[in-house]
C-alpha cells in the first residue's frame, strides 16, 4: 500500500514515514502543497496525508484542486487548528478525515485502515445538475455560468435538493436537514422556500429543475 504525505515540517515528516514505514506502507514524501498535488495526481496512492499550513500551496488549494482534476484518493487533513470551521472547510473542500496534532501514530495508522476500507468513490466538492452548479465551500450557485444570488436558508435548500439529485425527498425531510432537526414548523415552509429557488435559479433561465411529486415530496432533476 502506497502513501503519499504532505508535510513542510521535515522532522515530522520523517517521524511518519518511519512509523508508516514500519506498519507496511510505502511512504513517498513531499514538503510543499506543489509538490504534493503533483505527485497525488500522478497516482498509485491509496490514501494521502496532507497538511494544511504548506508552502507554495496549502492543504485546502492542494486538495480542492485534486477534486476538481478528479482525483478521488482519500485524504486525511493534519492540522494544529482543531476549530470546527477549520474542519468544516476541510471537508468541504473534499478531504475525507481530519486529526488535530498532536497525534498518535497508532490513531492515524487506524484512519488510514479505515479510509481503505471505505474506498475512494467519486465525491466532487462541487455539485451539478446539468448546467447548475453549487460550491459548498465559497457559497456560491452558477447556472450557465451566471452566478445566482440566494440568502442562507434557499441555499441550505438547495444543497440538499442537489445532495440528493435524481431522489424524491420529503418535505419532513428538507425540513429535518436544513432546519433544526427538532423544529416543528409547518411543512408549508418547504414549500414557500422550494418556491422562491424556482424562482431564482428556473424561471430566468426557463428550466424546471425542482419536481414536484404530489404526495410525497420533491425532486431535483437535470433538465438539460
Amino acid at each position: 500500500m502506497r502513501v503519499l504525505v504532505v508535510e513542510d515540517d521535515v522532522s515530522g515528516a520523517q517521524t511518519l514515514q518511519r512509523a508508516l514505514t514500519a506498519d507496511g506502507w510505502t511512504v513517498d514524501v513531499a514538503h510543499d502543497g506543489e509538490t504534493g498535488l503533483l505527485e497525488a495526481c500522478a497516482g498509485g496512492y491509496q490514501a494521502i496525508i496532507l497538511d494544511i499550513m504548506l508552502p507554495r500551496r496549502n492543504g485546502y488549494e492542494v486538495v480542492r484542486e485534486l477534486r476538481a482534476r478528479e482525483v478521488w484518493t482519500p485524504v486525511l487533513m493534519l492540522s494544529a487548528k482543531d476549530g470546527d470551521y477549520d474542519q468544516i472547510d476541510a471537508f468541504d473542500l473534499g478531504a475525507d478525515d481530519y486529526l488535530t496534532k498532536p497525534f498518535s501514530v497508532e490513531v492515524l495508522g487506524a484512519r488510514l485502515r479505515a479510509l481503505l476500507r471505505r474506498g475512494a468513490p467519486e465525491r466532487p466538492a462541487v455539485l451539478t445538475a446539468g448546467s447548475l452548479s453549487l460550491d459548498p465551500a465559497v457559497h456560491k450557485v452558477f447556472r450557465d455560468g451566471t452566478e445566482v444570488a440566494l440568502t442562507p436558508r434557499e441555499f441550505g435548500v438547495l444543497e440538499f435538493l442537489m445532495r440528493h439529485r435524481g431522489t424524491v425527498v420529503t418535505k419532513a425531510e428538507i425540513l429535518r436537514g436544513v432546519w433544526d432537526a427538532h423544529l416543528t414548523a409547518d411543512e408549508n415552509l418547504v414549500e414557500v422556500y422550494v418556491g422562491y429557488l424556482r424562482r431564482r435559479i428556473d424561471k430566468p433561465f426557463g428550466c424546471a429543475s425542482i419536481e414536484t411529486v404530489r404526495g410525497i415530496g420533491y425532486r431535483l432533476v437535470d433538465t438539460d
